[in-house]
């Protein structure tokens, strides 16, 4: 039996750019369909066979991803009648994030089903003694538990160690030796995404964020790493960001023989979200979602769309979960894995950005590493300098959100609605580095409407 396509004559690249040029009856082919980028990757108007070699040997499993909900746990009784209440509406998956070490990680998970229930636990504290507690309660309730510990990402979004260096490295050392299920290091890439960081710069920070601890390590890290990442608006490059953090690290990690594998959490970014036209927000976060799914991340949690000025509330939490439900139960994003291999667009943006994240994060390493270049505050001039060319892109109508610098609703009123401080504010404290924190695109804009409210 003949192949349908077998009908039609083959078609080559030269052939494709021809037909396009001539169809644009003079027009410069380079000015009129190619878009440059931030990340120094252009985009062409097609893609095709010839010009395109082979594809990176990237296997996500997209069928496996994890409804999630994220929790900061600042009461545990609290908190345990939250889980139940979220898991029994829909959540397949926890992040905890403890805020104390007084609260008993054993009260906010009593009675959870917690064989079936992946729960990432994270602390805003160093405790070798509370992790010791947390990996106690998983052996005793065969508990599916992992624990996230970052100290170099809390210097770089805090300014400060837990303590101080040596003492954080040494409960560090205890901490990594552990018996544990499945993780204890986390890679908070989120921080420099939420900063502006640019897709390369994420993807180069995060390997060598996560390199300094290999270089302490090596093969006492025996379990898999945590990434933590953020996904932006930009559907395709999100897409190929996440394919490629998955591939760089398996690079890195074989050079040390540790475990090639790495869980990814992924969430939508807070950068591109805005006060006003609040509810353009689900849009933004539906469409990160579907990035970080495609992308290959095994668990997912979303931003609810009023997160920057409620704080958290049962109808947001409801409304950011149902959302994801609707991307598993009637989008069927849980049904094929790897969907985009063979996507030549796709694949192209991949290998772009694996191979400059590579080419920078070799440059961080021959100057010194990472921590050394953060305490230099290189890292912190570098995304404030990527950060500063998208607001400008912003600023002039260039990078567009809806409702915001695009078709605004006059009528909008939000100063009455407040119940957090949208705004980064400047906390006077001793740091050891000039913290990376949250940049967003619309506060300057957002700051002027407000105050003409």
């Amino acid at each position: 039996m003949s192949n349908l396509f077998d009908e039609f004559d083959t078609v080559s690249a030269a052939q494709w750019k021809q037909k396009i040029q001539v169809d644009l009856k003079g027009a410069d082919y380079n000015q009129t369909l190619i878009t440059a980028t931030q990340e120094g990757i252009d985009i062409k108007p097609f893609y095709h066979s010839e010009t395109y070699g082979n594809t990176l040997p990237i296997a996500t499993q997209t069928t496996a991803w994890k409804i999630t909900q994220r929790m900061r746990v600042t009461n545990a009784n609290e908190a345990n009648n939250n889980i139940k209440d979220i898991l029994a509406r829909g959540a397949e998956s926890l992040v905890l994030v403890i805020a104390n070490e007084t609260i008993s990680i054993a009260k906010t998970l009593a009675n959870v089903a917690t064989q079936n229930i992946p729960i990432h636990v994270e602390m805003e504290f160093l405790s070798l003694k509370y992790c010791t507690e947390v990996i106690a309660f998983a052996k005793a309730h065969s508990a599916n538990i992992t624990i996230g510990v970052d100290v170099i990402g809390n210097l770089a979004s805090t300014g400060n160690w837990f303590e101080n260096l040596a003492k954080d490295h040494e409960a560090l050392e205890k901490i990594v030796q552990l018996e544990t299920f499945s993780s204890t290091l986390t890679i908070h890439v989120d921080t420099y995404q939420n900063a502006g960081a640019t897709m390369v710069q994420q993807l180069a920070y995060a390997l060598s964020h996560a390199n300094e601890y290999l270089n302490h390590f090596g093969s006492k890290i025996t379990n898999k790493i945590t990434f933590n990442v953020t996904v932006g608006g930009h559907y395709f490059f999100e897409i190929a960001k996440l394919k490629a953090l998955r591939h760089l690290w398996s690079i890195l990690a074989k050079e040390y023989n540790v475990n090639q594998d790495c869980i990814i959490i992924a969430s939508p970014s807070k950068r591109n979200k805005t006060l006003y036209d609040y509810n353009v927000n689900m849009l933004r976060t539906t469409t990160e979602c579907m990035s970080a799914v495609l992308g290959g991340a095994d668990f997912v949690y979303n931003l609810p769309y009023d997160a920057l000025y409620h704080h958290e509330n049962e109808f947001g939490d409801r409304i950011a979960r149902n959302q994801l439900r609707i991307l598993k139960d009637e989008s069927y994003f849980d049904k094929t894995n790897n969907p985009t291999e063979g996507a030549y667009y796709i694949e192209s943006i991949t290998q772009q950005l694996a191979e400059k994240a590579l080419t920078l994060f070799k440059d961080i390493e021959a100057n010194g590493g990472f921590i050394k270049q953060l305490k230099a505050e290189t890292i912190f001039r570098k995304i404030k300098e990527s950060a500063a060319k998208e607001q400008a892109l912003f600023d002039e109508g260039k990078e567009i959100l809806l409702g915001t610098n695009k078709h605004p609703n006059p009528e909008d009123r939000m100063k009455h609605d407040l119940e957090l401080e949208p705004f980064a504010t400047s906390e006077v404290k001793k740091v050891v580095i000039i913290p990376i924190k949250l940049r967003r695109l619309a506060t300057k804009l957002e700051k002027e409407r407000l105050k003409h409210e």
